[in-house]
C-alpha cells in the first residue's frame, strides 16, 4: 500500500463531539439509579443540580487546558504533556478498554430496552435480545462511521431531534400535571421521605449515578486543534451548556415524580416508557421512540470521539500504529473504530446496567481528577506560561475535595466494582513498559508488528495520513508497539 492518503482525518467542530452529545441516554437511565441511592424524591433532585455545578467546575478547569496545552485528545493528551508518558497511558488504556467500550454497551442496551419494552409490557425483555439488538445496533453504526464521516455527522444531527422531542415532551407533560395538582411526592412534607436511611457512601453512588447523565462535558477538548477560536468558543460552550443541562435534567426529574411515585419509578425498566403510559394514552408510542432516537445518536457520538482517542494515542506511539491510520479515500480511522466496537460487544456480554454505570462512572471521575490535578501542577511547573484562559485556584481545588470525597466513599461502598476498574487500570503498567518503553525489543517482535500492520492495511485499506510525515517512518526504526 502507498504511505500516503487523499488528505488527513477530515474533523471539524461540526461533528458529534461537542457539548451536544451530553444530552444523551443517561437522563432516561440514571434517575431509577440517583432515586435509588439518594433514598429519598428531595435528596435526588438536590443530587441533580449539584452534579451540573461539579460538572461546571470541572469544564471551566478544562477550559484553561485547552487552550493551554492546544492539542486534540482531551484528558490523554493533557496528562501526557505534563505528568509524562506513563499516566498519559494510564488513562488511555482505561478509555480504550473501560470507559468508552462501557458507555458505549449502556448506550445500547438503553436503546434495546426501549425498543423492546413496548412489546413486553408486563416483564423485562429478554437479555438474549436486548443483547442481540445492542450488538446490531453498535455493528450498524460503526459501519457508518467506517463508511463516512460525513454520514456520521448527519446521524447525529437528525437524531438530536430525538433526544430533544423526548424532554421537551415528558417537560412539558410533568408541568401541566403539576398545574393540575398532582404533585404528592415533590410536596416537602412526603419528597425527603427517606426510602431506605442514606448513607455518606450511598450519596456517593448516587453522584456517580448522575454523572454519567452529565458525562460528554470534556467533549469539545477532544477536537480543540478544529475548534474555531478556542479562547471565546470553549468558555461560551461551558456558560451555556452546563446550566442549561442542569436544568433540563432537573425538570425532567420533576416531571417524572409529577406521575409516578418513588416506588413506582424504580420498578421501572424504561422510565420514560412509564411515564408515557401513565400520560399519553394513544400517544404512548411517542416516547420509546423519541427515547430510541436519542440513544441511536448517542451511541454514534461515542463511536466517534471514543476512535479519535485511539487515534490520537497510536499518533503518539502509546498504541499501535495501526490504530493511526486511516482510509485511503473516505479518510475515516476504521482500525480505531473496529477496536472500540468489538471492545464495546465484549462487554455488553457481561454486568448489570446499573453496576456498569458506577464501573465507568468512577474511572471517568479518576481521569478527570488525575487532569485537574494536573492543571495544579503545571501552574506550579510553569508559573511564567501565558494562560489565555486562568480560571481562579479555587475552581480546581474545590472540584478535587469533592472528586476525593466522592471516590473514597464510593470505592468504601462498592468495593468490587470500583476496584476491579483500578485493577484493570493498573495493568497497563507492564504493558507500557514492554510496549513503549521497551526499545530495543528483538527482531522477530518488530518483524511480526509489522506483519500484522501490513495485514491491516490490506484489509482496510488504510494508510497513515498525508499530514503527518513523521509518522511514515518504518515500524522498525520506532521499535515500539
Amino acid at each position: 500500500l502507498s504511505t500516503t492518503a487523499q488528505g488527513g482525518v477530515n474533523t471539524s467542530v461540526n461533528q458529534p463531539s461537542g457539548h451536544c452529545n451530553i444530552i444523551g441516554s443517561g437522563i432516561f437511565i440514571s434517575p431509577k439509579g440517583v432515586l435509588d441511592h439518594a433514598g429519598s424524591v428531595g435528596f435526588s433532585l438536590i443530587v441533580w443540580v449539584l452534579g451540573g455545578g461539579i460538572c461546571a467546575l470541572g469544564s471551566l478547569c478544562y477550559a484553561e487546558l485547552g487552550v493551554t496545552i492546544p492539542k486534540s485528545g482531551g484528558d490523554y493528551s493533557y496528562v501526557t504533556e505534563i505528568f509524562g508518558g506513563l499516566v498519559g497511558f494510564l488513562l488511555l488504556w482505561s478509555a480504550v478498554l473501560i470507559m468508552y467500550p462501557t458507555t458505549l454497551a449502556v448506550i445500547a442496551l438503553t436503546f434495546s430496552n426501549y425498543v423492546l419494552q413496548p412489546a413486553f409490557p408486563n416483564c423485562l425483555p429478554p437479555y438474549i435480545a436486548t443483547r442481540l439488538l445492542a450488538t446490531t445496533c453498535v455493528l450498524f453504526l460503526t459501519w457508518v462511521n467506517c463508511s463516512s464521516v460525513r454520514w456520521g455527522t448527519r446521524i447525529q444531527d437528525i437524531f438530536t431531534v430525538g433526544k430533544l422531542l423526548a424532554l421537551v415532551l415528558i417537560i412539558v407533560v410533568g408541568m401541566i400535571q403539576i398545574a393540575k395538582g398532582h404533585y404528592d411526592a415533590l410536596a416537602p412534607q412526603t419528597a425527603f421521605e427517606f426510602i431506605k436511611d442514606p448513607s455518606v457512601g450511598q450519596i456517593a453512588l448516587a453522584f456517580l449515578q448522575a454523572s454519567f447523565a452529565y458525562s460528554g462535558w470534556n467533549f469539545l477538548n477532544y477536537v480543540t486543534e478544529e475548534v474555531v477560536e478556542p479562547r471565546k468558543n470553549l468558555p461560551r460552550a461551558i456558560y451555556i451548556s452546563i446550566p442549561l443541562v442542569t436544568l433540563v435534567y432537573t425538570l425532567t426529574n420533576i416531571a417524572y415524580f409529577s406521575s409516578m411515585s418513588p416506588q413506582e419509578l424504580l420498578d421501572s425498566n424504561a422510565v420514560a416508557v412509564t411515564f408515557g403510559e401513565k400520560l399519553l394514552g394513544v400517544f404512548s408510542w411517542v416516547m420509546p421512540i423519541s427515547v430510541a432516537l436519542s440513544t441511536f445518536g448517542g451511541i454514534n457520538g461515542y463511536l466517534f470521539t471514543s476512535s479519535r482517542l485511539c487515534f490520537s494515542g497510536a499518533r503518539e506511539g502509546h498504541l499501535p500504529y495501526l490504530l493511526a491510520m486511516i482510509h485511503l479515500k473516505s479518510c475515516t480511522p476504521i482500525p480505531a473504530l473496529l477496536v472500540c466496537c468489538t471492545a464495546t460487544i465484549v462487554i455488553l456480554c457481561i454486568g448489570d446496567t446499573h453496576n456498569l454505570i458506577n464501573y465507568v462512572s468512577f474511572i471517568n471521575y479518576l481521569s478527570y481528577g488525575v487532569t485537574i490535578a494536573g492543571l495544579l501542577y503545571y501552574r506550579w511547573k510553569k508559573p511564567k506560561l501565558f494562560r489565555p484562559i486562568k480560571v481562579n485556584l479555587l475552581v480546581p481545588c474545590s472540584y478535587l475535595v469533592f472528586w476525593a470525597v466522592l471516590l473514597g466513599f464510593s470505592l468504601y461502598s462498592e468495593p468490587v466494582v470500583c476496584g476491579m476498574g483500578l485493577v484493570i487500570m493498573l495493568t497497563g503498567v507492564p504493558i507500557y513498559f514492554i510496549g513503549v518503553q521497551w526499545k530495543n525489543k528483538p527482531h522477530w517482535i518488530s518483524s511480526a508488528v509489522e506483519r500484522v500492520t501490513y495485514l491491516g492495511q490490506r484489509l482496510c485499506y488504510v494508510v497513515f495520513p498525508q499530514d503527518d510525515p513523521s509518522e511514515i517512518q518504518p515500524l522498525t526504526e520506532k521499535s515500539e508497539l
